[in-house]
C-alpha cells in the first residue's frame, strides 16, 4: 500500500493481497480515517513492528498487553499477529471506515 501517512484526517487507500478477502479484495479502495479511535473488531491500518515501513490493513480482534493482536479476514492468505505477535497501540494509526463499491463507499 503506498500512500502518505497524516496523523489526521481521511484519504482513499489500494489494498493489496488477499488476506482481507471477503472484506476487502486486492486492489479495492477503502477510506481510512487516520487517528480515528478504534475498538475490537474494526478493520485498521496498522504499521508492522518489526518492519515500520510496511504497511498493514488487518481486523482488531483483541488487546493483548499494551497492544493490539491483527488478523485478516482470511488466514490462510494473511500474514498477521499469529506470525508477528500483537502491536503496539499507537502502531494502529487508521480506521478502515468504508470500501468503494464501484460507484460509492460503502460503510464496513
Amino acid at each position: 500500500m503506498a500512500m502518505k501517512i497524516r496523523q489526521r484526517g481521511w484519504s482513499v487507500v489500494r489494498v493489496e493481497g488477499l488476506s482481507m478477502i471477503p472484506t476487502l479484495a486486492p486492489d479495492e479502495r477503502a477510506l481510512v480515517h487516520w487517528g480515528a479511535e478504534v475498538g475490537l473488531g474494526d478493520v485498521v491500518v496498522a504499521r508492522r513492528m518489526d518492519r515500520p515501513e510496511l504497511l498493514l490493513v488487518k481486523r482488531l480482534v483483541r488487546s493483548e498487553g499494551d497492544g493490539w493482536w491483527l488478523e485478516g479476514d482470511n488466514p490462510g492468505a494473511s500474514d498477521d499477529s499469529r506470525a508477528f505477535g500483537a502491536v503496539e497501540t499507537d502502531a494502529v494509526i487508521g480506521k478502515v471506515v468504508a470500501r468503494w463499491a464501484g460507484w460509492k463507499f460503502v460503510r464496513l
